[in-house]
């Protein structure tokens, strides 16, 4: 059975309408259904004077937070540099565990090995997804569809998960001209799905030779809020990355630029932008102001698949500095005083987040 942490910073309203309230700091491309603008903590807090661990180097942003009996004490966050970049790769035994009981004049360290603390597969409470736009217009289908092919391959093999994993999925669209946003390959955990659809693309997929840019920004913006709104449906904190491919300029002006643009000012933080430019007739200010998370440019057609790889790290490294920390706590009281601090290093680096759980039922036999 699941009792759920104390939640001094969410509103009952939150907490009848989602039983999984999650908040976080205010980057752009924090993970968040109900963010806490005043701190970069997510539902965390600053770690109490008396145990003096330094200045943080390293922010630690929690998305969720749970205890599962006979013992288990889970957190769910991210971890970024100060200056808001994605920290991947951390293991357990980079994480020191503190706590403090009701009688505890400050905290007193948690043996990781007693305690079994472990970097568990976050599958059971994330979600992430890609979506991949791809410009087809006339003047990419007609001089640099073999580059971009391979470029994109090599873009899905560096993001997808292998073994793949339901927690991580793409989606390939792609726009000309017309109204609409094509889908190419619906959502999966495929890799092979993935680049199967890609090697399919034909010099005559489009009937359209102009661009619908500024459509597809807001097409799939609106596709990537949707696939949150069905995260938060199924109780599980959801993550989304849009990465668009041109090599052009709106030409269709089916939208304007300000509406484009404020689609992605405005959109939900859970949701980052990534743009990749090909050759000299690109906007660049306009691909950096949609590509708020990321922008990357590509002089020519032989550079491009080093861009997308490039890309693909960016993308790569935020989907992975997520993790779900767990351990087996010796605490057995029930009156929720339990405090908690997790302080991870990373080479000189520090960085540390204290919040509160329930023990209420705690035992041995925690594995």
């Amino acid at each position: 059975m699941m009792t759920y942490f104390k939640r001094a910073l969410l509103s009952i309203s939150v907490l009848t309408a989602f039983s999984l309230a999650v908040s976080c700091g205010n980057s752009d491309d924090d993970v968040q259904f109900n963010p806490n603008l005043d701190s970069d903590l997510g539902l965390g807090q600053s770690v109490d004077e008396c145990i003096d661990l330094g200045s943080n180097e390293l922010l630690l942003s929690i998305q969720d937070e749970f205890t599962t009996l006979p013992g288990k004490v889970s957190v769910f966050f991210r971890v970024t540099d100060i200056t808001g970049n994605p920290v991947a790769g951390l293991t357990a035994n980079q994480f020191t565990i503190y706590e403090q009981g009701r009688n505890d004049d400050c905290f007193k360290t948690i043996s990781p090995s007693e305690s079994q603390a472990r970097i568990s597969p976050n599958s059971q409470v994330f979600t992430n997804h890609t979506l991949l736009i791809l410009d087809l217009s006339n003047s990419v289908l007609s001089s640099s569809l073999s580059e971009l092919k391979s470029a994109s391959s090599s873009f899905i093999n560096n993001v997808m998960d292998n073994p793949q994993s339901d927690s991580f999925q793409m989606a390939i669209y792609w726009f000309d001209g017309q109204d609409e946003l094509h889908e190419l390959e619906p959502l999966t955990p495929s890799r092979e799905a993935l680049l199967e659809a890609i090697d399919g693309i034909t010099t005559d997929i489009s009937s359209d030779p102009s661009t619908d840019l500024y459509g597809a920004v807001i097409k799939s913006t609106d596709v990537a809020e949707a696939l949150l709104e069905e995260s938060l449906e199924k109780s599980t904190i959801g993550a989304a990355s849009v990465v668009l491919f041109t090599d052009g300029t709106d030409q269709a002006s089916r939208y304007r630029e300000k509406d484009a643009l404020d689609k992605v000012a405005d959109a939900d933080s859970n949701i980052s932008f990534f743009t990749i430019g090909l050759g000299t007739e690109i906007d660049t200010e306009i691909l950096e102001s949609v590509g708020k998370t990321f922008s990357v440019f590509a002089g020519n057609k032989e550079e491009l698949e080093t861009t997308f790889n490039q890309l693909s790290q960016k993308v790569s490294e935020r989907a992975n500095s997520f993790y779900l920390f767990e351990y087996c706590s010796p605490k057995r009281d029930g009156s929720g005083e339990n405090n908690l601090v997790i302080q991870v290093l990373r080479g000189s680096q520090q960085g540390a987040v204290q919040t509160q759980f329930d023990a209420s039922g705690f035992t041995g036999g925690c594995q």
